[in-house]
């Protein structure tokens, strides 16, 4: 009972943070490119699919993955479109984390969504 309580916890802690939409920017040098550069990604929590767009900070090259909750690469996509949409029929249901990395590997954004169903 005492090592389910913490992971219990946890787990709805994760759960209840998930309701923002929009990505994490990692801070860019710029200050131009940092008030226009904006990742959404929706609907989420989602069910079948999920759409993300890369709102005003598209770039060529740029490479999309998603982690599942344990750290296992779920999907991995180089050169993507402005906006991609994600069949989750073989997700789980879950948190899962994104990452987009520019041409030369460098972290721009991460952020999370929750699949439910």
């Amino acid at each position: 009972m005492s090592r389910i309580l913490p992971i219990l916890s946890f787990i709805l802690f994760a759960t209840f943070s998930v309701k923002g939409q929009e990505g994490t920017r990692v801070p860019d040098p710029t200050p131009e490119t940092a008030q226009t550069a904006k990742v959404r990604v929706y609907p989420n929590p989602a069910q079948s699919y999920i759409t993300i767009d890369l709102q005003g900070s598209y770039q060529k090259g740029m490479t999309l993955v998603v982690y599942n909750f344990l750290g296992k690469k779920m999907y991995e996509s180089q050169n993507v479109s402005e906006k991609t949409t994600l069949t989750l029929s073989e997700y789980n249901r879950g948190i899962y984390v994104y990452h987009i990395m520019d041409a030369s590997n460098k972290l721009l954004f991460t952020g999370k969504f929750q699949v439910s169903r």
